[in-house]
């Protein structure tokens, strides 16, 4: 019997990618186990040699492994444009976030404000640098902890504003989702997908990722609040 095809993903692609895995099973019979976590465990776990047959990060950290003799670069494929979105806890008001400079007051007069250790929490960090308000938001900046939604936070009363991909914001009890970032202010990440090298199975991932890759996944992909890369 096959074995199935061992995929590791970060948490913003986990609803995504097990619905797009468990099609592909059902289509092809190949079974597919996705095991998400947080994006830095997730690389560091590659990085210190743990062998999976599939490996979805950001595009970078994809990158960074494949460098790193880990992963396999020519079969890297870009998946999916991910932007960040903006939650509030459910039944609070809502800010207006509809420009830059509204977004930058919003996150002025928040008490709390919630962000992801991600690459997306990485670059609202250099925005908030950017923007000079930095020193401004000292003690009332939190980070979720690697694999927590922070959604949880703002449903907890834990951060009155939180920031993360819009994809893990995209039907979490207990916020309002206010929307994405406006354009001027946007952080888009690009998470991609790479078979792992010493994985026993390539041609079964070489057709899993073509499937991932393919327009039949297009709608989906958007469903979960991403664009197809």
């Amino acid at each position: 019997m096959r074995n199935a095809i061992r995929f590791i993903c970060s948490m913003a692609t986990k609803g995504l990618l097990e619905e797009l895995a468990a099609a592909h099973a059902q289509r092809s019979g190949v079974a597919v186990s996705v095991e998400a976590v947080g994006g830095v465990e997730a690389a560091r776990r590659v990085a210190a040699g743990e062998v999976f047959d599939v490996v979805a990060l950001a595009s970078d950290a994809i990158d960074k492994l494949v460098d790193a003799g880990r992963l396999d670069g020519a079969g890297k494929v870009d998946l999916v444009r991910s932007g960040v979105g903006v939650a509030v806890r459910a039944g609070a008001a809502r800010p207006d976030i509809s420009t830059g400079d509204a977004l930058r007051r919003a996150v002025r007069e928040a008490s709390i404000v919630a962000y992801s250790t991600g690459p997306s929490g990485v670059a609202l960090m250099a925005m908030f640098q950017r923007w000079g308000i930095e020193a401004e938001l000292q003690g009332r900046l939190v980070q979720a902890p690697p694999g927590v939604p922070v959604g949880l936070l703002i449903a907890r009363g834990e951060a009155a504003l939180g920031f993360q991909q819009m994809s893990e914001l995209i039907g979490l009890a207990g916020i309002d989702l206010i929307g994405p970032l406006p354009a001027e202010s946007q952080i888009t990440t690009i998470f991609s997908a790479a078979p792992g090298i010493g994985g026993a199975q390539s041609e079964a991932v070489r057709a899993l990722l073509d499937f991932m890759d393919s327009e039949d996944c297009a709608d989906a992909k958007r469903r979960h609040g991403m664009q197809p890369a």
